[in-house]
């Protein structure tokens, strides 16, 4: 029987007859479930035939063993949604899938085994990718398009010419999808450029590209290197990331949405990346180093053509008139943004919330990293005694942001990513340092790096020696432990109160709706409404507000909690209309 779908000499081919991919990226995890269906409906209206998301693995299997695929990670829910609104998927389970995704998807068990190669034909390495392969391809097969599901295509690894040329790994991921009853065709994809093309092929998998500009000459590039079958920009990037401390990124709608025509006009498919970004909800982001560490913000807005928070945009419209020249659009009427509610509630402090959630991991000799303690730890408090009679000078490796105590008093931090590694320590006896990681790298060859307190810190240039007393925070349990905990009336004066410290309050809504939580007047900690983690928030910007998913909220009382780090000036949960990703840079 031949496949409805499949790849012909010139041309897609949808039951023999060709077809053109228009599709649009949108990852499950970074959107509320309970949006899914709304997102995929606005991409439609957009006029995209398919919805793209990559699979990230540490989502799916954050601890080794403990497989999920319910909820915010029902990847087949996601499939069967995207099925029932009349388009097709595109499938990326990795299993690397950068994505700005924490640790580029990899789960941080796996990447914690420094003797594993990665992305290689390490037999270790293969034996987790085929069970972690295995799981996903039971969700995708029944979900292909020739037994009735919306799948049509899947991709094999990631970008992947652009860090190695392993044809032994590819052709092991070739082997576990076709095993795994994938029928659809198989793709790869990297930027037209030449060795990276070369690096990540493989003769059973269609080249496509990424790229966001120079259209002609990149599509003449992959060309030559897919003399047959049909064009695909995989990723065309519509907008970009933002990393903490830098300002917001946006692209000119106009000059995207010319790229775009000269896509189709080339006769290309395309699948726009992102058509909505979403969230980077929880601890889920990732970061950059490229020669400086940078992480990621919690918004994943990309400057998507369908906002964060769902609003059909400028760049939306603009995309719209330009598909319309190529394919059918749908005629249905268009949705308009609408402000959110605007509140404020003021908050009541919770004394030491660390200590709510913390665990006492013993003694050690040397200071553990945080992969050496366990699967996504990302807060851990070293204590030592380092007894001295005069100031002397601390220089210590941290990934990726410290608070330094002598005697439990306040020295000052210390921070990879402006590459602040050492400051003045008074005399004293104790020293403290709690070590925050804020995000794993996600691309090149920096992923599975290990965090924590990376080596012994140097007193005056010697070594600290142990013991080291060591203790974990659980940062997801926070939330509902400073809901839980006793107030502390003293611990904010003025409107204003150090950390770490809880804060929490109570607001009402006359119904369930989107909401913009204005961080303004807080230093650096995490959000939560209703006990959904909305992610990190820091004073270095460029966001200013958290997105508040309306399904998280309810009709009549909600709470709002906090964990502040640093310090708060404003003691009071603001909710704006309209989020503020900051100043916007092209």
């Amino acid at each position: 029987m031949t496949s409805r779908f499949r790849i012909g000499e010139t041309d897609f081919l949808l039951d023999g007859r060709p077809h053109r991919i228009i599709s649009g990226a949108m990852h499950y995890p970074r959107v509320h479930p309970d949006l899914w269906r709304d997102r995929v409906r606005k991409a439609r209206l957009m006029g995209l035939n398919a919805i793209e998301t990559y699979v990230p693995w540490n989502s799916h299997e954050p601890v080794k063993g403990h497989w999920r695929q319910d909820g915010d990670v029902d990847l087949g829910r996601f499939l069967d949604i995207i099925a029932e609104e009349g388009m097709h998927a595109i499938v990326r389970p990795g299993p690397y899938v950068c994505a700005e995704w924490h640790n580029g998807g990899l789960p941080t068990w796996l990447t914690a085994d420094k003797t594993m190669k990665l992305r290689s034909a390490d037999p270790r390495y293969l034996a987790e990718v085929t069970a972690y392969l295995d799981r996903v391809n039971a969700i995708i097969a029944p979900r292909q398009i020739g037994t009735g599901g919306s799948v049509i295509l899947v991709q094999i690894e990631n970008e992947y010419g652009a860090y190695g040329a392993d044809k032994d790994y590819l052709d092991h991921l070739v082997t576990v999808t076709r095993d795994g009853g994938i029928t659809v065709p198989l793709t790869q994809v990297d930027q037209p450029i030449p060795h990276m093309l070369t690096g990540g092929a493989h003769p059973a998998l269609h080249k496509t590209g990424s790229f966001g500009g120079r259209i002609a000459e990149r599509l003449a590039t992959l060309r030559e290197h897919q003399p047959t079958g049909p064009l695909m920009c995989m990723e065309f990037w519509c907008g970009w990331f933002d990393h903490w401390g830098e300002k917001h990124h946006t692209t000119t709608f106009a000059d995207s949405a010319a790229d775009l025509d000269r896509l189709l006009a080339a006769g290309a498919s395309v699948n726009i990346y992102m058509v909505h970004g979403g969230t980077n909800f929880g601890l889920t982001a990732g970061a950059n180093d490229s020669g400086r560490y940078l992480p990621m913000v919690t918004s994943y807005d990309y400057d998507s053509p369908i906002s964060e928070s769902g609003d059909l945009t400028e760049k939306f419209h603009a995309f719209r008139e330009v598909i319309a020249r190529h394919a059918p659009v749908p005629d249905d009427p268009l949705p308009t943004p609408v402000d959110a509610p605007v509140l404020t509630a003021t908050m009541e402090a919770v004394a030491n919330p660390l200590d709510l959630t913390s665990t006492d991991r013993g003694t050690f000799d040397a200071p553990p990293t945080m992969d050496d303690l366990g699967a996504d730890v990302v807060l851990v408090e070293y204590t030592a005694s380092t007894p001295t009679t005069t100031p002397t000078v601390l220089d210590a490796e941290i990934r990726d942001y410290a608070w330094i105590a002598r005697d439990r008093q306040p020295v000052g931090t210390l921070q990879r990513t402006i590459g602040d590694d050492s400051l003045v320590l008074p005399a004293g006896a104790d020293l403290r340092l709690l070590v925050e990681e804020t995000g794993r790298v996600n691309y090149d060859t920096k992923i599975g790096e290990a965090k924590g307190l990376i080596g012994a810190p140097r007193l005056s240039g010697e070594p600290v020696a142990g013991p080291w007393r060591v203790r974990t925070i659980d940062v997801t349990a926070l939330g509902q432990a400073v809901m839980d905990a006793a107030p502390d009336t003293t611990a904010i004066v003025n409107g204003r109160a150090a950390g770490p410290v809880g804060l929490r309050a109570t607001f009402t809504l006359d119904e369930a709706a989107d909401l913009f939580l204005d961080t303004r007047g807080w230093g650096k900690g995490y959000a939560w409404v209703n006990g959904f983690f909305l992610g990190r928030y820091w004073r270095r910007g460029p966001q200013r507000t958290l997105y508040v998913p309306g399904p998280v909220t309810r009709t009549g009382e909600n709470s709002v909690v906090i964990v502040e780090l640093e310090a708060v000036t404003d003691a009071t949960a603001r909710f704006v209309a309209r989020p503020d990703l900051g100043h916007e840079v092209e």
